[in-house]
């Protein structure tokens, strides 16, 4: 009963402080920006929590449940691409744009723009849709007696999930989550150092974990070399590092912050809380898989392990910490695309004169029309995959569509738009094609295809369309986006 009293407290507390802050929201910059007020510390916590969400607490624990001690190289590729955006986030902050097809609209023109904005809804629906499933997970682990009955379903839990982080979104957008995250980074890596000892102690150690990995079949679980092959590290590591490099969350983030030398600040600091946390929660997920020789009790791992091999107290706190970080990630994911289709859609093409007050109430409007998009598609993929093969997809179609457009219009000033919009079209069209299209297995060799995921031939296709057609162009009259203010046509002078 503890565990479901402290999420039902936290979930009344989240609301509350929703229905507070709703009362600050008088224009879309409040909504989606948070008035653009955050200090470097508050930018951090909230960066923090964004990135760390169910990828992490589920995808990444979850593979290594299944691969072991290897899964600690599963980070990198995130933490590199954060280290980039070191070098990104000051001039994002200095051009004052909201979303990201802003930027690739004022580097690229309309038609990027719009392809930019259909990749971002697809890719942000299936992220959202898996963080739906999560928080399901977590509230029917807490309702799941010993004998393995619950009182709700799985549907039911979900359902729940869903209703709780639409209407949190709704409430205040990006000014209400953002302060919570500070409080929820700080408590979960607090949490994680406190669980870390506890469950190696529990394990027995490193021999205890040789022999229950021995016992059922999994040796390689105490082994960091010569578990992944050179293709699945190129298929782990590759769609975190685009996602990291374009994530119009961070980029969103960026614009909130109270300056661009505080963008650029908290993003440093970032990497250093990424290591950190992404470390404990691989290393508590591969201690607890030790103890857990049912795969499907292991498919969630740190919420079992924080069920069941936790003091009640720290487990619960947790559990809840789990709650809401999958809560923010989702309200984030959901505030970018109705962000988008605000900035880039309705005021571009339907009502450019529209006040502040209709804005607020149809970016409301929108985080619920997209939140049950979010629903439906969650349904569909309920049991068709993991949460980590989940997360490497959405990761897929944003990192190959948008990232390299995007990341060229910061430092290369030969990309043109026609390169943009074939960048675009490339690698969301492989992404989508790779497993799914016949002809593609007749045209690649069979051993290629088995053991490549979707991420490398997109990106490769992205870059090499981009490049070779902006080549092929007139040179654009833009430069790299550096100066404050620029808007879509502008040029720099030269």
């Amino acid at each position: 009963m503890i565990y479901l009293t402290a999420i039902s407290l936290y979930l009344g507390a989240l609301i509350m402080m929703g229905v507070y802050k709703s009362k600050k929201i008088k224009t879309q910059s409040d909504f989606a920006v948070a008035g653009r007020s955050l200090s470097p510390w508050v930018l951090v916590g909230t960066m923090l929590a964004t990135w760390v969400g169910t990828g992490s607490i589920l995808g990444n624990a979850g593979k290594a449940y299944e691969t072991g001690l290897a899964a600690l190289m599963l980070p990198i590729g995130g933490v590199m691409g954060v280290m980039v955006l070191t070098r990104i986030a000051g001039k994002v902050r200095g051009i004052e744009k909201f979303t990201v097809p802003e930027i690739i609209g004022s580097r690229y023109g309309q038609n990027a723009r719009v392809l930019s904005v259909v990749a971002l809804v697809m890719a942000y629906m299936v992220i959202v849709s898996y963080q739906y499933n999560a928080g399901g997970a977590v509230l029917h682990t807490v309702l799941t007696d010993d004998a393995g009955s619950s009182i709700l379903s799985l549907q039911a839990c979900t359902a729940i999930a869903v209703a709780v982080i639409i209407a949190y979104t709704m409430l205040a957008g990006l000014v209400s989550v953002a302060y919570t995250d500070v409080v929820n980074g700080v408590v979960m890596t607090l949490s994680f150092v406190i669980a870390l000892p506890i469950l190696w102690h529990t394990a027995g150690g490193w021999s205890g974990m040789e022999q229950a990995f021995a016992a059922t079949g999994r040796d390689t679980h105490m082994q960091f070399w010569g578990v992944y092959s050179g293709f699945d590290i190129v298929n782990f590591l590759l769609p975190p590092f685009l996602l990291a490099m374009g994530d119009a969350n961070m980029y969103q983030r960026f614009s909130a912050s109270s300056t661009s030398k505080g963008a650029t600040k908290a993003t440093i600091l970032l990497v250093f809380a990424v290591i950190m946390i992404e470390l404990a929660i691989i290393s508590s997920a591969w201690i607890s898989s030790s103890m857990i020789p049912d795969a499907a009790n292991g498919r969630n791992v740190l919420i079992y392990a924080s069920h069941q091999f936790l003091p009640t107290a720290l487990g619960a706190i947790m559990l809840t910490t789990m709650v809401g970080i999958i809560i923010s990630t989702a309200d984030s994911f959901l505030l970018v695309p109705a962000t988008t289709l605000i900035r880039d859609v309705y005021l571009q093409y339907v009502n450019p004169d529209a006040d502040e007050r209709r804005i607020v109430l149809l970016s409301r409007l929108f985080v619920l029309g997209l939140g049950l998009i979010a629903y439906a598609v969650s349904m569909g993929f309920a049991q068709s995959a993991t949460f980590f093969d989940k997360a490497l997809y959405a990761y897929t179609i944003y990192g190959a569509a948008i990232t390299p457009s995007l990341v060229a219009a910061f430092f290369w000033k030969r990309a043109t738009s026609t390169g943009a919009v074939a960048s675009i079209i490339a690698g969301t069209v492989v992404t989508l094609v790779w497993k799914e299209a016949a002809f593609i297995q007749d045209i690649v060799p069979g051993f290629i295809y088995q053991n490549c995921d979707e991420v490398l031939p997109a990106i490769f296709a992205s870059i090499l369309c981009l490049v070779s057609i902006s080549l092929l162009t007139p040179k654009p009259g833009t430069e790299t986006l550096d100066e404050p203010g620029l808007q879509a046509g502008e040029t720099q002078p030269t």
